[in-house]
């Protein structure tokens, strides 16, 4: 189905700049999801495009960085059923594709670990963290984009920090 928006009409000129200037947000929300760069972009890609062909269901005054953060979320989703489906790999294949490397920088060292840590946790509470505790969407823009209620997304941000704490330290937090 076509959109019944042209990318040359100057109603939507305003929002295309947005969008554009969004476009760093949404690379590193990807990165939340995707397990290398190329998967990041082709997400966000996909996220532009899908925003884009449905500019005219955006509704002004609304948050535009969120309705582009449920985007990316569904288009994740469908394309992790879709991979889940055609795929089945197991957890051995990832830790043979990553090679070591020993940084030299404390800083380096606990960046690693935390990817480490990120990536070991449910893709459902490395999202919720990510939202929050990354980008700082409150708790009724992550329900919202979640589709469930602010209690949930709660509840999940706390299971989700005593789960990346288990993962960093080894002991759940107090």
């Amino acid at each position: 189905m076509r959109s019944s928006h042209s990318l040359r009409d100057p109603r939507y000129a305003p929002i295309e700049a947005e969008v554009v200037n969004l476009i760093p947000a949404l690379r590193a929300f990807a990165r939340s999801f995707a397990t290398s760069q190329f998967e990041a972009d082709d997400l966000v890609q996909d996220t532009l495009f899908r925003a884009l062909r449905s500019l005219d269901r955006f509704e002004p005054g609304t948050n535009l960085k969120s309705w582009l953060f449920t985007i990316m979320h569904n288009a994740f989703r469908t394309q992790y059923r879709i991979r889940q489906r055609e795929l089945p790999v197991s957890a051995d294949y990832f830790s043979e594709l990553t090679l070591p490397v020993a940084p030299t920088q404390d800083w380096c060292v606990l960046n690693t670990r935390l990817r480490t840590a990120l990536e070991s946790i449910t893709p459902e509470h490395r999202e919720i963290l990510i939202m929050i505790a990354g980008f700082g969407l409150s708790y009724q823009e992550a329900a919202a984009i979640c589709r469930c209620p602010v209690g949930t997304i709660k509840s999940r941000l706390s299971r989700a920090r005593e789960e990346l704490e288990l993962e960093m330290h080894g002991n759940p937090l107090n």
